[in-house]
């Protein structure tokens, strides 16, 4: 007789992630779309024949994963599947590394850097006429928010975020809106007012300036340099 192993051994699953697998495949099949309501637990109830609770916990699992949206009085929504959502998960697990870890924030700005070089190559390649005229409007948005720092960091964030956006592809802007929301946002790391901010205004316009004229090397150069010049200004919350 063979031995026995851990591999051999049958699991008896919970049914709430029975349920949970169904509804999940539910969704990738397209049986339920996005934005579509999802069926009401006595519905699901009867189809699988589980209780109340099994179907309760299932629905709580999937709305904690970011794929439905539950409100209160009304039917839970199936949420688009989307590169976001992958990030949106993600958020929890780097709030951990950045507080935990405080080494963490300088490989993140790191990785920010080879990130936005990369991207605003891109951005230079891409660019169109009314890409210019925004990135334009949000620079000119910036100006006028000088002397109020969480409006000024806004108006940052929104440049950047539309740089990103010129690629047309929807996983950079995750991964922008990620690095820009876990850099800025957190309460692990904080903007440190300098008296930078013309500094930081100018290099903007510098960059903007490659990108219109489609110099993709320019760009990249200036974006190199206003990410290391300003890598000093985040830092760690004090504790």
């Amino acid at each position: 007789m063979p031995n026995e192993t851990s591999q051999d051994r049958i699991v008896r699953r919970k049914l709430s992630d029975e349920v949970f697998d169904r509804l999940r495949q539910m969704i990738l099949s397209g049986e339920i779309r996005p934005d579509d309501p999802m069926p009401s637990e006595r519905a699901l109830m009867d189809r699988f024949g589980v209780g109340r609770p099994a179907v309760r916990e299932a629905l709580q699992t999937m709305h904690t994963m970011g794929l439905i949206t539950v409100s209160h009085g009304q039917s839970s929504r199936v949420n688009p599947l989307d590169a976001s959502l992958a990030m949106q998960q993600a958020d929890a697990i780097a709030q951990l590394l950045l507080s935990a870890v405080p080494e963490n924030l300088d490989h993140l700005k790191s990785a920010r850097l080879l990130f936005e070089v990369g991207m605003v190559r891109q951005a230079a390649e891409r660019r169109t006429d009314p890409d210019i005229a925004r990135l334009r409007d949000l620079h000119a948005a910036q100006v006028a928010q000088l002397g109020d720092p969480g409006a000024f960091v806004a108006a940052d964030i929104a440049l950047h975020r539309a740089i990103a956006g010129i690629a047309g592809n929807p996983i950079i802007s995750a991964v922008s809106d990620a690095m820009l929301h876990w850099l800025f946002r957190y309460h692990t790391a904080q903007l440190i007012r300098s008296g930078q901010e013309d500094v930081t205004l100018t290099e903007h316009a510098q960059i903007i300036g490659a990108i219109a004229q489609g110099n993709g090397d320019e760009a990249a150069r200036l974006m190199r340099v206003h990410l290391e010049r300003s890598a000093d200004q985040i830092r760690h919350a004090p504790r």
